[in-house]
């Protein structure tokens, strides 16, 4: 299936958690919120109603998303695989900056896993796509916006 969307053990973790509170606190909260604001009579004009149908209608939709997501999930655990020195979806990557002698390290996640404070870089950023098949000592040009940076892949962890 080409549908398939990579995604970390770590981040199949995170939805799961997210959907069950969704589904165990949220939505209950919500729910109630609803029962408590009905009493108070005419719902034209109950801004509280109002609001904690918003609120579940948000919560509903969350929920088929991550639900959506997790269907289509193939959840790659590097950790189980052999360090082979490339660099593959779920690795880590430290690189130095040829310019600047500066290092980084990224790990290459899923789409909905990036962020890039915490060094988590998305599957299909510029950077990733350019890393990705590389190896460790391999040094790579990579299109920013301000021109082109030279990196060398120093180490890939498996982790």
């Amino acid at each position: 299936m080409s549908d398939r969307v990579p995604m970390t053990k770590a981040g199949e973790a995170a939805l799961r958690d997210e959907l069950q509170k969704l589904k165990s606190e949220d939505r209950p909260r919500v729910i109630a919120a609803i029962a408590d604001a009905r009493e108070h009579g005419d719902l034209k004009e109950n801004a509280e109603y109002h609001a904690a149908r918003e609120q579940q209608s948000f919560i509903e939709g969350r929920i088929q998303e991550i639900e959506g997501k997790l269907s289509a999930a193939q959840v790659i655990d590097v950790a189980s695989m052999e360090n082979t020195g490339k660099v593959i979806f779920g690795t880590t990557v430290q690189l130095l900056n040829m310019d600047t002698d500066e290092q980084v390290t990224y790990q290459i996640v899923g789409e909905d896993e990036a962020d890039i404070k915490a060094g988590k870089i998305s599957i299909s950023s510029p950077i990733a796509r350019a890393l990705v098949g590389k190896s460790e000592g391999d040094v790579v040009a990579i299109r920013v916006p301000s021109g082109t940076v030279e990196y060398e892949i120093e180490e890939v962890e498996y982790v």
